[in-house]
């Protein structure tokens, strides 16, 4: 199979889809890798690293798009990468699409198999190939929040740890999954207070266990919520509904309780955010200001760090890319259902279930598509 991966455009977003390692995995299974020129070089890999792992250097995104029978990303394609796919091509990225009915629309009438990286499914109903992200993201909240909280940034000028005589910040932590309890780590590191909400009695026994007395656990129902956002200096919205839009839990009239420069950091964004109040923003302009509280909405969290990043994903990534360069996405689809819950777009038709009801498509089962 020929395998493209191309220069990602969205704002500060420096990751790549294929590492020259991957290349090589691809190109020693018999496969062609092409690669669009300087698409590595936010995570320090040049054309000549791609070259020399057997990759064919493309000199931009419409040879690789014209040319290649499935595309590797990471984020979601743009409205002009959109307008270059084609029936019968396979697409293998992020896309979130529940939250983006134009996105949704263009791969529908482009005809494309898109397959994202949020819904492949693990054991346990794991989803593998968004984990490490999630990771990368949920540190990352900490860290933007605490820049945030930064009097020259709008915050309320509160340092996360506190120093001997000056009590720390109070975080709040809203979910325990794993940008949660990433979140909570980091946090708990600087030495900040935090709360953990969520409402699976067993996720909080596990981060009760986890945390001990570092980390306070509470169950998230309306009244516990709302206490817990008024008193905090940071929340982390870390919220997630596999495939669907993100519910809105902290509601604008919540935000009248909140001590003013607090921060939300909404890392649900990527599924329209669980903030009442938030909308996308980019590394280049990544806060705003609401009723007196500081939002940080960048969508692409982990793009900052990409170097990481792209190897984490690149990690997970790579087996299933392999399983449909080897057997096309039929027979990868088949032979793997936990790739196959990845289908959400394929000829016309969406086909995972969650987006369909989001955006008021009609449902294809896959049992229809093979």
């Amino acid at each position: 199979m020929r395998v493209g991966t191309v220069r990602e455009i969205k704002d500060h977003e420096y990751r790549v889809g294929l590492t020259p390692e991957s290349a090589r995995e691809l190109t020693g299974h018999g496969h062609e890798v092409w690669v669009e020129s300087g698409a590595g070089l936010g995570i320090g890999a040049s054309d000549r690293d791609y070259e020399a792992a057997g990759a064919t250097i493309s000199p931009d995104a419409k040879t690789i798009f014209a040319g290649c029978e499935m595309v590797v990303k990471v984020k979601e394609p743009q409205p002009g990468e959109r307008a270059q796919l084609r029936e019968g091509q396979v697409l293998f990225t992020y896309l979130h699409l529940a939250p983006d009915p134009e996105q949704a629309a263009d791969l529908v009438r482009s005809g494309v198999t898109a397959i994202a990286y949020e819904t492949v499914t693990g054991p346990n109903n794991a989803l593998p190939l968004l984990k490490p992200m999630s990771q990368v993201a949920g540190r990352m909240s900490v860290q933007a929040g605490a820049t945030a909280l930064q009097k020259e940034h709008a915050g309320r000028g509160v340092l996360l740890g506190g120093v001997p005589g000056v009590l720390p910040g109070k975080v709040a932590v809203i979910g325990g999954g794993v940008v949660g309890f990433n979140a909570a780590q980091v946090a708990v590191g600087m030495g900040a207070d935090v709360t953990i909400l969520d409402r699976d009695p067993e996720a909080l026994e596990r981060l009760g266990i986890h945390f001990e007395a570092r980390a306070k656990t509470r169950f998230s129902n309306k009244a516990n919520l709302a206490a817990s956002v008024a008193e905090a200096d940071l929340v982390i919205g870390a919220v997630l509904v596999p495939g669907a839009a993100a519910p809105k839990l902290v509601t604008r009239d919540m935000l009248g309780t909140m001590k003013p420069g607090a921060v939300l950091v909404d890392v649900a964004i990527d599924q329209g955010g669980c903030f009442e109040t938030s909308h996308p923003t980019t590394h280049s302009n990544p806060t705003f200001v609401v009723d007196g509280i500081v939002h940080y909405c960048v969508a692409n969290m982990p793009g900052a760090v990409a170097r990481t990043s792209t190897y984490a994903l690149n990690n997970v990534t790579l087996p299933h890319v392999l399983q449909i360069a080897e057997r096309g996405w039929q027979g990868a689809l088949r032979a793997n259902p936990h790739l196959a819950a990845g289908l959400n777009v394929h000829a016309g038709h969406v086909t995972y279930e969650a987006v369909a009801r989001e955006l008021g498509y009609d449902f294809k089962p896959l049992a229809e598509v093979f």
